[in-house]
């Protein structure tokens, strides 16, 4: 009997464990970087990093994955690729197809979307539009999810705030985090991830510590600080891409500059984090 319960007990714990694991949930934040129509990038050119890239997607299997910069060029070679996933985003120059997305891809047999929306980082969010100094129109792309095996739902916040203008990154980021605080119910567990053009030490998101964000890299036992801007190793390398969270437990975080089959799949590393809601 002792025995009996021994094996009960065991297969108990086994399947706990199962199940804690199943219900983790991957996500990834990257910049692409554009396809340059004068190719400017040379050997670190779209058509050159173009199956890295979707082989880094395909090892990792993240659940959801937020692209910055993709244009629709590079962002209809990753759907024809990537047939468990579909895409949501618009282009940010006239909100259908022109100018960079941030993009947000969803494993569809994990993840239902329901519903998402973009805003326009400026002072009229609502259309496209060019916000206060900033060198480009920038966007937030917002998505709720329902997590098919936990039934629970989350917001993902995409973006990518401006490289030039300092206002522009400073009201980008209080119009995400006013976005955040109000967004149907705050209660609901939340991530804002992209590059931000900014180190962590930015007084720019206060903002979303106001609202109740932590930085997710400090929150797990097993965490990366590597710098994800590279330049493609030819300019200074910095820290600037982030993820936030909300009501969000992070079991881990990565910055993902292993070898994919080239030097660079693009002038930033993707951050990876493991999470439970």
């Amino acid at each position: 009997m002792k025995h009996i319960n021994r094996f009960l007990l065991f297969f108990a714990l086994l399947a706990l464990c199962q199940t804690a694991q199943a219900q983790e949930l991957k996500i990834i934040s990257f910049n692409i970087r554009y396809n340059s129509w004068n190719n400017i990038d040379g050997e670190n050119g779209w058509p050159n990093r173009k199956a890295a890239v979707v082989k880094m997607i395909n090892e990792e299997k993240p659940a959801a994955i937020g692209l910055q910069e993709a244009l629709i060029d590079q962002l209809q070679y990753l759907d024809s690729c990537l047939p468990q996933y579909r895409r949501i985003g618009v282009g940010r120059d006239d909100g259908k197809l022109d100018g960079e997305f941030m993009a947000i891809y969803y494993d569809t047999a994990r993840l239902e979307l329901v519903n998402y929306r973009t805003r326009w980082l400026s002072e009229t969010p609502e259309e496209p539009s060019l916000g206060w100094d900033a060198a480009c129109r920038r966007t937030v792309t917002i998505a709720r999810f329902s997590d098919r095996l936990s039934d629970k739902e989350f917001d993902y916040f995409n973006t990518h705030l401006d490289h030039v203008g300092k206002t522009a990154r400073a009201e980008g980021a209080q119009l995400i985090a006013e976005t955040a605080g109000g967004y149907e119910t705050s209660d609901v567990p939340a991530i804002i991830g992209g590059d931000m053009n900014s180190t962590i030490d930015d007084d720019i998101f206060q903002a979303f510590y106001n609202t109740g964000f932590k930085v997710a890299r400090d929150l797990p036992s097993v965490t990366s600080r590597v710098d994800t801007y590279t330049g493609f190793g030819k300019d200074k390398p910095s820290l600037i891409d982030h993820f936030f969270v909300r009501n969000v437990e992070v079991e881990l975080f990565r910055t993902l500059n292993g070898d994919y089959g080239v030097p660079y799949i693009s002038d930033h590393y993707p951050i990876e984090m493991v999470i439970r809601l």
